[in-house]
């Protein structure tokens, strides 16, 4: 190539450079100047809950998902889909989750029992004489008359539960412990009808719509109408308030995820190491105003709809934790310790929080109606729970999984203050309780809202703490220099 056909190919690429910082510096300012202001259903504006989260939520939280305790989650990625007969899984080498070895597991967590975290359970010499008497197919007969009755008393609950999530068996083989620092939640190239026929199930069949609506709920149907959405969202408005909030509970886990993948997207496959990054593109394809005929935005404050009821039922469970019973169990007993008084900061920085959701406008009319709603509500979340074990890549149904049953524990909790408000200090709760499941699933998924990643951005030189379209918006512009 010619010295001048070199110059005017740079040339051409320091132009298309420079355009593209014009478009990435122009497409925040397009989205943020909409996701602004006092969200619907609640007293509370979008600018207090980014300043609260950067600055008091997002590094504790960060810290706290590095903790034993909560980086490994048991689940079970090989329950059937109970709906239709599955696609198959993704072949991509991208959707595998790597199971974490045994010899790995903290033994206070490998113990034995979901809810195993409460003082009274935690012998050592208990659990090592437990682990010997499984290994011979015995009964265990040395565990305290206290710990027996606290078992049973677990198992009593757990049976009559009215989860609002379908729970995994961990007692199931097929059950796995997965270190979630080391399966990240990011864009696989999972995508598809697999991956459309899901959340078509979610939206279509799960969300309440009357027969009246024909346009679908689905983002990615492929043929929403031409108008700007405004009907349906006008349509929305007139829903009661708990099927409003049923929706963008939904749709927020959805921009959620979206958001995720955008920021870490596979770039590219090669025989080597795959590329990742952020993908523009998508992010635009996904919420840009213009693009989506104006509904990117309200995906966005649907997302900080989502991070509100999660913070309100972590300030709402604070007391369970509080109680000098409760020990985040791993085995190490100055850890625990550290986790615990982590977990305790980070439940009084939610509780100093003043502009909370407020759970008790909901299911608050004719007794008989609001208990039948409440039930209706309770079922089609379970239903969603149980969709994601439809979702043929691995690593996505690790996250769907986490983040649903994270935010059905969130609403177990928000409808549950008398039983939380009841919790006796020193012995097991027979009103309420969590297993160590729902508390890893919770803090995680409140973590993926929260935050994704600490940000450097080239050239500045300082850190900068944002949790969800902030942070976002920033790695975006800042991907483009991040060589400089």
């Amino acid at each position: 190539m010619s010295r001048g056909a070199r110059r005017a190919g740079a040339g051409q690429g320091a132009a298309a450079a420079v355009q593209l910082l014009v478009s990435l510096s122009f497409l925040p300012r397009v989205v943020e100047a909409q996701v602004v202001g006092v969200l619907d259903d609640c007293l509370c504006d979008i600018t207090s809950i980014d300043n609260f989260n950067t600055y008091k939520i997002f590094p504790k939280i960060k810290q706290l998902q590095e903790r034993d305790y909560f980086r490994y989650y048991k689940v079970n990625l090989k329950r059937p889909c109970p709906f239709w007969a599955e696609d198959g899984h993704c072949s991509i080498k991208d959707c595998h989750v790597e199971p974490c070895p045994e010899s790995k597991i903290p033994v206070g967590i490998k113990a034995g029992l979901s809810n195993k975290y409460l003082k009274v359970a935690n012998n050592t010499k208990e659990l090592q004489d437990c682990e010997q008497a499984n290994k011979l197919g015995a009964i265990n007969n040395t565990l305290s008359n206290q710990s027996k009755e606290a078992f049973i008393d677990w198992a009593r609950y757990d049976d009559s539960q009215d989860h609002f999530c379908e729970l995994d068996d961990e007692r199931s083989p097929a059950a796995q412990y997965v270190d979630l620092l080391l399966n990240p939640e990011r864009y696989t190239g999972y995508k598809g009808s697999s991956a459309w026929r899901v959340w078509n199930s979610i939206y279509e069949e799960n969300c309440f719509k009357p027969r009246s609506v024909y346009r679908p709920l689905n983002p990615l149907a492929p043929s929403r109408g031409e108008d700007d959405g405004e009907s349906f969202y006008t349509w929305l408005e007139g829903l009661c308030l708990e099927k409003r909030v049923f929706y963008k509970l939904i749709s927020g886990l959805h921009a959620s995820i979206n958001l995720h993948l955008c920021a870490n997207y596979l770039l590219e496959e090669t025989w080597g190491k795959p590329s990742w990054g952020h993908n523009i593109k998508e992010f635009k394809r996904r919420f840009d105003p213009v693009e989506t005929k104006g509904e990117g935005p309200r995906r966005l404050k649907n997302l900080y709809f989502l991070y509100l009821i999660e913070l309100r039922a972590l300030s709402k469970v604070a007391p369970y934790f509080e109680r000098s019973i409760v020990d985040l169990y791993t085995g190490n007993v100055e850890d625990d310790a550290d986790t615990k008084s982590l977990l305790l900061s980070i439940f009084q920085d939610t509780k100093s929080f003043p502009m909370h959701f407020d759970e008790k406008s909901m299911f608050a009319g004719n007794k008989k109606g609001a208990k039948s709603l409440k039930e209706e509500f309770r079922l089609h979340f379970k239903n969603i729970s149980r969709i994601m074990d439809c979702v043929g890549c691995d690593k996505c149904r690790l996250w769907g999984k986490l983040q649903t049953q994270g935010l059905g524990t969130a609403l177990k909790i928000l409808f549950s203050e008398k039983e939380i408000q009841k919790l006796p200090e020193n012995s097991p709760s027979k009103g309420f309780q969590l297993t160590r499941q729902e508390i890893v699933a919770l803090l995680n998924a409140f973590g993926s809202v929260s935050y994704e990643d600490l940000l450097v951005i080239c050239g500045v030189g300082e850190n900068i703490f944002a949790g969800g379209l902030r942070w976002l918006l920033l790695v975006m512009i800042a991907s483009v220099g991040r060589h400089c």
